[in-house]
């Protein structure tokens, strides 16, 4: 099969691209640089270099391909063109620049899907990737529930792009929404994880919210690149899957490890006291958000074999200074 792959080069992205190599297809990718595409080369594939918001080079990928597998997203300020960084930047008070941050990062998502999902072929697979913090709190999220509706829930603006992923259904586009931990871990990454471990750096103790017993899921990088190639080649129409090793880690697991690796104080903090310690990561740190992955493992055979979490915190040199 002949794949465009965006987001090729970073950490979930560039696993895609050499499992898909390794299993026979065809790869093209896009790169922010020429120097970020020449890993690409290397590897064996094609590239296209610029951006998500480069909505012509998008089409170009597209309409040559059978399948696109799209982990595209703007997960920091580097990632975005200058004029869009910019614009978050002096668009409103500082208080506000994470949510325009994150407004400005799934708009260029979601135009990014219409793109590429229109200049799709009849009988192309088109499969996405979506966060499960877009499900709902506090119980543990199937692949058959919706997305969490909820207007005050933190992910539920980049969720409701799967329903413009779905919709290219009707085109006969084989769609798949890849439901992705909070957590994705791999060399020196560990997702929302990484949020807090500066943090507990500077401020000299490891933090966890009231009993820190709320939870996020986990998934290695390399389970989740086998899972995006599993539902690439056979999911069907609509469908939805969980790239979650892991239901659900407790964050006061998580803190543990990292006091412990950094040889500071373990605290739990107080509602009122969670902004002034966490800063922009606070509306995260108390969201319970378990989810299962057992639906998926059965409908595509996936299972996931790599490290777990904790573990792999446990050996990581991300501490190192």
């Amino acid at each position: 099969m002949r794949v465009f792959v965006t987001g090729a080069t970073g950490l979930i992205g560039f696993a895609v691209v050499k499992e898909l190599l390794a299993a026979g297809h065809e790869v093209t990718g896009l790169a922010r640089s020429t120097s970020s595409a020449k890993k690409l080369t290397e590897a064996g594939a094609r590239t296209l270099v610029g951006t998500i918001e480069d909505l012509d080079l998008l089409r170009r990928g597209a309409s040559e391909a059978e399948g696109v597998v799209h982990t595209a997203f703007y997960h920091q300020f580097s990632h975005m063109p200058l004029t869009t960084s910019l614009r978050v930047l002096m668009g409103g008070a500082p208080g506000g620049i994470f949510k325009r941050f994150m407004e400005a990062g799934v708009a260029a998502d979601r135009q990014a899907i219409v793109a590429m999902g229109e200049a799709l072929q009849k009988g192309s697979a088109f499969v996405a990737t979506f966060g499960t913090m877009g499900m709902k709190y506090g119980q543990v999220a199937t692949e058959d529930e919706p997305y969490n509706h909820d207007p005050a829930a933190f992910g539920i603006l980049r969720a409701s792009t799967e329903d413009v992923l779905k919709s290219f259904v009707s085109r006969g586009v084989r769609t798949s929404a890849i439901r992705l931990a909070p957590v994705v871990h791999g060399p020196r990454a560990f997702g929302l994880v990484s949020l807090t471990i500066p943090t507990a750096r500077k401020k000299k103790e490891s933090a966890y919210v009231g009993d820190g017993l709320n939870r996020w899921p986990a998934v290695h990088y390399l389970d989740a690149a086998r899972l995006f190639r599993l539902a690439l080649e056979n999911g069907p129409a609509g469908s939805a899957y969980h790239g979650v090793a892991e239901e659900g880690i407790p964050l006061r697991e998580i803190a543990e490890v990292i006091g412990r690796r950094l040889n500071v104080l373990v605290t739990s903090k107080q509602p009122g006291e969670v902004a002034k310690h966490f800063g922009f990561a606070a509306p995260l740190v108390s969201i319970d958000n378990p989810a299962s992955s057992k639906l998926t493992q059965q409908r595509l055979g996936w299972v996931p074999t790599h490290q777990k979490l904790l573990a792999h915190l446990e050996e990581s040199d991300v501490f190192d200074r």
